[in-house]
């Protein structure tokens, strides 16, 4: 039996629906392409410049999966390695805040509760921090 303090055997995504969870995803990196140059910067992009299709794709079956939803991700890439993907970025304290902002923005939706908000908030801030690699000048 798993225990989140959204209850047991309640996940995010038991919360939160497929749905909701994809366009989450979605909003996620709309808000970035919108508001976040420097994370723009750092992603593989379209021609026009905006966050490519395949790292949304991948980026929602992630998250699907990290939500506790069906396994999207694992069986067609393996183990997410977070740390090891995101090595090759240098990803300081600027960098960490606009994820954290994009995140922020796209929980703020109606779709997420305020008690999955909250818990998705902290869980993602601290996700974000673990995955800081250089250090602030």
């Amino acid at each position: 039996m798993t225990t989140t303090p959204l209850g047991p055997n309640h996940t995010p995504f038991d919360r939160l629906g497929h749905d909701a969870a994809v366009d989450l995803a979605k909003r996620f990196y709309d808000h970035m392409d919108a508001h976040e140059p420097a994370l723009v910067a750092v992603h593989r992009q379209d021609d026009e410049g905006r966050i490519a299709p395949i790292v949304r794709e991948r980026f929602t079956a992630f998250l699907v999966e990290w939500l506790g939803g069906p396994a999207l991700y694992s069986p067609k890439h393996g183990h997410p390695r977070l740390r090891m993907r995101h090595a090759p970025f240098p990803i300081g304290t600027d960098l960490r805040d606009a994820w954290v902002r994009c995140m922020k923005a796209a929980l703020d939706h109606p779709t997420v509760d305020d008690e999955v908000r909250e818990y998705l908030n902290r869980r993602f801030a601290e996700v974000a921090d673990f995955l800081r690699n250089r250090p602030d000048a």
